[in-house]
């Protein structure tokens, strides 16, 4: 199925991130022609940097999608076939710390990111199919039980979430407004999926790498919401998907079906609360926990579940992974790394042990 990617031009937004970086890496294993378009790497270290991919892709520009000049001129001169569109502000609590540039980051960014592709290729000389990926929380998540569906109201209680769930709308509009029939040039889809986790995650407020960068330094893991419950999924289970979605794109058949928007996530029993993913964590690893839960703190959603069937249906694509396999994954890229072993080499041995 991925064939469809050698020798292609793919354009990733977001490509010095952790899901960015991995998904480059998966890329480039495919044959694939692969530019970039980001700000420098996040974090210190950084998956990016880790593996060289500044040296290893096609091109590595610096820049902000916030700038549509920036945008228009890597579009212009990559003239991609594929865009994964991953660049955003992906932090619930910094969102409450900094939401203009939040909004203007995942909102913007993505209007930056649609109007190029508009304005590139509406002569219809050149094809090009784009997958925006937004996250599981654009939902109105009323902590239910029951999994959201695609078509589900979109909302979001934080910052982060309500851009993310503003970026869907905007989709929506541009792909019906602009790219509405079988014979655009351009075919966009979104992609909703979260909580992922996976070696190279260097962010800070996230749970496994804060689990990790403790435990490094012979603490306690610190825990803040123990019981909330999330759909956990190591990173290579999403980037599966947005790979399955752009190649559906690319075949340029059943626009109705693959243009439109699709969850990614586990399947239902992979759905556990924090206090056992930290336990499921130290069965792997020396160490304990600490409850560091704080009932001033701002909003995060206690409950969180998707309705992935369309993806299975539509898509031919599920999860491959279960939740142990998933944290035994992380577990161990971090832990080779730490006894030096090879970022990059450990990466493509977890590529090639996921298999497609």
């Amino acid at each position: 199925m991925f064939d469809c990617y050698r020798g292609k031009k793919v354009l990733v937004t977001g490509h010095t991130g952790f899901k960015g970086s991995w998904l480059c890496e998966w890329l480039i294993s495919l044959g694939a022609e692969v530019h970039g378009l980001a700000l420098p790497p996040p974090t210190r270290p950084s998956l990016f940097n880790q593996l060289r991919l500044a040296k290893r892709i096609k091109s590595h520009t610096i820049g902000d999608i916030r700038d549509l000049a920036t945008v228009k001129g890597v579009m212009r001169r990559v003239k991609p076939d594929f865009v994964f569109h991953l660049a955003a502000q992906p932090l619930v609590r910094l969102s409450y710390e900094k939401p203009v540039e939040t909004f203007d980051t995942n909102v913007m960014g993505t209007i930056h990111v649609l109007e190029a592709a508009r304005q590139m290729f509406r002569d219809g000389k050149n094809k090009c199919s784009i997958v925006c990926i937004t996250t599981d929380k654009c939902y109105e998540n009323k902590e239910t039980a029951r999994p959201y569906k695609e078509d589900d109201p979109m909302g979001g209680y934080d910052p982060y979430s309500c851009s993310k769930g503003c970026d869907e709308l905007v989709i929506s509009s541009y792909r019906r407004s602009f790219f509405g029939t079988p014979d655009s040039p351009v075919w966009v889809a979104s992609a909703r999926a979260g909580n992922v986790i996976g070696g190279g995650d260097w962010a800070l407020d996230r749970i496994v790498p804060d689990a990790m960068r403790a435990l490094a330094k012979g603490e306690a893991i610190p825990v803040r919401n123990k019981t909330s419950t999330r759909p956990w999924q190591h990173v290579l289970e999403p980037l599966g998907g947005y790979l399955t979605l752009g190649a559906m794109l690319a075949t340029r058949k059943r626009f109705s079906d693959f243009a439109s928007g699709f969850n990614f996530g586990p399947d239902p029993k992979a759905n556990r609360t924090v206090k056992e993913l930290i336990e499921e964590i130290l069965k792997w690893t020396k160490g304990g926990w600490v409850d560091k839960s704080d009932p001033k703190a701002v909003h995060e959603a206690g409950l969180l579940n998707l309705d992935i069937r369309k993806a299975r249906k539509v898509l031919g694509w599920k999860p491959r992974w279960d939740f142990e396999e998933t944290v035994k994954n992380a577990v161990q890229w971090y832990a080779s790394v730490a006894d030096g072993g090879n970022p990059m080499a450990i990466t493509k041995e977890q590529i090639a042990a996921y298999g497609f």
